[in-house]
């Protein structure tokens, strides 16, 4: 893909549809219910339709998008689990023996693992196989790829994307499996946001003491060594990122040109959802949070979003392990809208709410 097709896809994703948008919330607010008493799915229901164009929505077939690869700068010893874990997670993927994928499986969710950057010969046929590289290169030291790199990983997300929507999948979750990839999301974080490593780096799968401090000191040195430019993100990509992040980036995109609910995972997704929304701004309007992940940068990155995740389980696995949990949530919103009676509809004389129906009916008062 070259850089030219790239701006033409991103010029295609449009924003919400906000006439669809402004009927779901006339219909919520005309269902048998006080307005706002079901807080978040509400929200989601208006959301969803402005996605779709649809008032009432179904949300039945359910994807994770997985895309696999390693990261060179596990050579500067800023993970504890080894390389190999990222060929034997993604193959473990696929017999649903996972956390994520054991979860999709209880829910009757499908799940595709791509392999994008596995250092490693991959025999598995389950795997679609779209290795750019094999890793990417040490970002303490080199660049993490070229440019053309992250651009082919980029379109390999967007595929994945446009064949999930193809094969009818009505919400997809994004996720990822590759070892040292909370470092280069750190990375790209803080070089999207300006902020300090030290206020978004956190321990991954765990570190030592001496580990922490080793991975927040080559984040420093990347940053130093490359000084991506935040309004670059393809830039910033290639420079500190991951091949895995740049297919994830790639794959909100795709969804959100096809009007396909969205769904984040942890620290590693939400950074790739900011990344496709700072080239796509359009793009925001697909993306939906899952849970709130422990790793310190997941917040700011969700704040920079302007979302807050459905979900506060303290979990922090990765791999698209809160996207399965999601879908559930999707799912009752539509339910709710599709499902419940308007006041007429059930014959209930709704005069009692006028006396609350004021934003500040439900105001709690603190002394």
């Amino acid at each position: 893909m070259t850089e030219q097709e790239f701006q033409t896809f991103l010029r295609s994703i449009r924003p919400a549809d906000r006439a669809a948008m402004d009927a779901a919330a006339r219909r919520q607010a005309e269902l048998g219910k006080p307005a706002g008493s079901l807080g978040t799915l509400e929200d989601i229901s208006i959301r969803l339709a402005g996605l779709t164009g649809w008032v009432k929505n179904r949300i039945d077939r359910c994807r994770v998008l997985v895309f696999a690869a390693d990261n060179g700068v596990t050579a500067e010893g800023v993970s504890a689990t080894p390389v190999s874990v990222t060929l034997s997670q993604s193959i473990n993927m696929t017999r649903h023996i996972t956390g994520m994928s054991a979860l999709a499986a209880a829910f009757g969710d499908s799940v595709v693992v791509t392999d994008v950057g596995i250092d490693a010969d991959v025999r598995c046929p389950e795997i679609v196989d779209r290795k750019i590289r094999r890793s990417t290169g040490d970002i303490a030291r080199e660049p993490a790829m070229t440019r053309e790199q992250a651009l082919t990983a980029i379109s390999v997300g967007m595929e994945q994307a446009q064949r999930a929507a193809q094969d009818g999948m009505q919400a997809v979750g994004i996720g990822e499996m590759g070892i040292g990839n909370t470092t280069t999301s750190a990375a790209v974080l803080a070089a999207l946001t300006g902020l300090a490593p030290e206020e978004l780096t956190g321990r991954g799968a765990g570190l030592t003491d001496d580990a922490f401090r080793k991975k927040k000191d080559v984040i420093r040195r990347a940053l130093t060594l490359h000084r991506p430019d935040p309004a670059d993100p393809v830039g910033v990509l290639s420079a500190v990122g991951g091949l895995d992040l740049a297919a994830m980036t790639g794959a909100f995109l795709g969804l959100a040109a096809a009007h396909v609910p969205a769904v984040a995972d942890g620290l590693i997704s939400v950074v790739a959802a900011l990344c496709a929304v700072r080239l796509c701004p359009a793009a925001r309007d697909a993306i939906f949070l899952s849970h709130a992940s422990k790793e310190p940068g997941y917040r700011c990155a969700a704040e920079e979003l302007g979302f807050a995740p459905f979900l506060q389980l303290g979990m922090r696995l990765g791999e698209g392990s809160g996207c399965p949990l999601a879908f559930q949530v999707l799912k009752a919103a539509c339910a709710v809208m599709n499902g419940m009676a308007t006041f007429a509809e059930a014959a209930i004389n709704d005069d009692y709410l006028e006396s609350i129906r004021t934003p500040d009916a439900f105001r709690v008062d603190t002394p």
